[in-house]
């Protein structure tokens, strides 16, 4: 019998991962079965077990991914010009992203936030990746202000915090409204800022 290459093990489990946030961002995490899990990976019950010991895992693993994904975007708004540059281009990443993979991360990933208060396992990994998301972006603000294009005085950790909370503001009402475009967002912060370093 030949041996299965770690390469393939690799292929598979991502296989299974992306059945499952499929099945996690149209129906959610608990109306999700790990039959239909298994229905929707296109493999026998065995195999996704093989990788997945259940639900809980794949909940976790898919939390996991879906603030990954943020987390790759980040060198590229880093460097953004402003704050409203860094947002409309973090916004339109994610959006990107979304339209790319054929299923929304960002519903995942509020679902994500529900299933961190109850479960630590969640929790940590989420906590950890948006810890990384703020410390990218309190570099960006140091380079602004290196830049004379933000207060000298400003505090970049909280200026960082202030920046990130427009992320999940942005998601949560993509989600329950629909009427929000990374575009007109980053240009009602200008407005709100009064168009101080648009960028």
């Amino acid at each position: 019998m030949p041996k299965v290459t770690e390469a393939h093990r690799a292929e598979r489990r991502e296989q299974i991962l992306l059945a499952a946030a499929r099945c996690f961002a149209r129906d959610g995490f608990h109306a999700t079965s790990m039959d239909t899990v298994i229905a929707e990976a296109g493999l026998s019950a065995g195999a996704v077990y093989g990788y997945y010991r259940g639900k809980d895992e794949l909940i976790e693993a898919a939390a996991g991914r879906a603030v990954e994904l943020l987390g790759d975007v980040l060198p590229v708004v880093a460097a953004a010009p402003s704050p409203a540059a860094l947002v409309e281009q973090l916004l339109g990443l994610v959006t990107e992203v979304a339209d790319r993979l054929g299923f929304d991360p960002t519903r995942i990933a509020v679902l994500a936030w529900g299933e961190s208060v109850r479960n630590p396992r969640v929790r940590e990994p989420v906590a950890r990746a948006y810890t990384a998301i703020r410390a990218h972006m309190a570099e960006a603000v140091r380079h602004w202000q290196r830049d004379g294009r933000m207060a000298a005085d400003a505090d970049p950790e909280e200026v960082a915090k202030v920046l990130f909370g427009l992320l999940p503001g942005f998601i949560v009402q993509r989600q329950l409204i629909g009427d929000v475009h990374p575009d007109r967002y980053a240009a009602a912060l200008r407005a709100l800022t009064g168009g101080a370093g648009t960028g």
